[in-house]
């Protein structure tokens, strides 16, 4: 049967002050009235039902994904400690195969923004049958609509069938000439969907992920708290994909964005005729291109543009849009008790 996990943990520090550790970016509404994580499991109502939903988080996040998602109590796998999308993603695989031997995985970010719900679920379809059909791991590539340096980037290699290629390699947050030159040759935009059979993955974790590998047997006698304590921090593309040779990429045809920075909000929320993104009590006078969002009084920018404002948590944030991407440098400069909320 056809499974899905549903990454939900990380505090979302580049979404500060508005994201905090008890109310990270993934609950809150940046892409539309509902969270992104509610969205993401809204997105696979009539695909694939909450009962096979697997949905993976720190204990701190739990309850509140509890309480807003549909998805049954004891789907819910709780990190003993953050070791990545490595460890995570293993441990979701090999708890779907538990409970159903013959799982497809299907695996996904609850920080998304999807436009199109049924053109996703159509090509989240085509990975798993692309998964089945040629024992390999699949990710999803969305055509690049920018040179944009924050993603990660897919070269596809030789063509395995109508939908699918192998994948030639993979490219990592590439400056901006480099990302205008991938765009030229074809490349995709890694989008972090993925799909795979359970035994497929564990195959490929064992040939190449020493990370992870030599603790896959405790995931198998049910000792959670010591596969977390063995295995070593890394990333599901750096432990497994950029190092397997059985990978395929198929091109995901549907809207997509990484809600990231509070750049993404430009993308993924409606601008004024002046190009600004606003939300909350906020007047504008003579301002173009700017990005605000107001959980606090009335608040007026005038004549300013290209400008990040953020009200929210009993803190206040005036940030370059150029510079969004990089707000975690600004964190690290702040005094504790400037920077930390609860």
């Amino acid at each position: 049967m056809q499974w899905a996990i549903l990454l939900a943990g990380g505090s979302g520090t580049r979404f500060w002050p508005l994201s905090s550790p008890s109310h990270p970016k993934q609950l809150l509404p940046l892409a539309g009235p509902r969270s992104s994580a509610e969205e993401a499991v809204d997105r696979l109502a009539g695909f694939i039902p909450p009962e096979r939903i697997l949905v993976v988080s720190g204990a701190a996040l739990a309850a509140q994904l509890q309480d807003r998602l549909t998805v049954p109590t004891g789907n819910y796998l709780i990190e003993p400690r953050a070791a990545s999308t490595g460890p995570a993603l293993v441990w979701a695989t090999l708890e779907a195969a538990r409970r159903d031997p013959e799982a497809a995985i299907v695996s996904m970010h609850a920080d998304w923004s999807v436009r199109d719900a049924a053109a996703f679920a159509a090509t989240a379809a085509i990975a798993l049958e692309t998964a089945a059909r040629h024992h390999r791991l699949v990710t999803v590539g969305i055509v690049p609509s920018r040179p944009e340096t924050g993603f990660g980037y897919i070269v596809p290699g030789d063509r395995l069938d109508s939908a699918a290629r192998a994948v030639g390699r993979f490219v990592e947050k590439p400056d901006a000439t480099r990302a205008l030159n991938l765009m030229a040759d074809g490349a995709l935009w890694n989008s972090g969907l993925f799909a795979w059979r359970a035994d497929d993955l564990r195959r490929e974790v064992e040939r190449h992920t020493d990370e992870i590998a030599p603790y896959l047997t405790l995931l198998d006698q049910g000792d959670i708290a010591g596969f977390f304590r063995g295995v070593r921090e890394v990333s599901i593309d750096v432990g497994l994909f950029e190092r397997s040779e059985a990978v395929a990429v198929i091109t995901g045809d549907f809207a997509w964005d990484d809600i990231g920075t509070w750049e993404a909000l430009a993308r993924v929320r409606s601008r004024d005729r002046y190009g600004n993104v606003v939300h909350g009590p906020v007047t504008l006078v003579d301002c173009s291109d700017c990005i605000v969002w107001n959980d606090g009084p009335p608040m007026v920018l005038s004549g300013v543009r290209d400008i990040v404002v953020v009200q929210a948590n009993q803190r206040t944030l005036v940030l370059d849009r150029a510079r969004a991407p990089e707000l975690k440098k600004t964190l690290d400069a702040l005094p504790p008790a400037v920077r930390e909320l609860d």
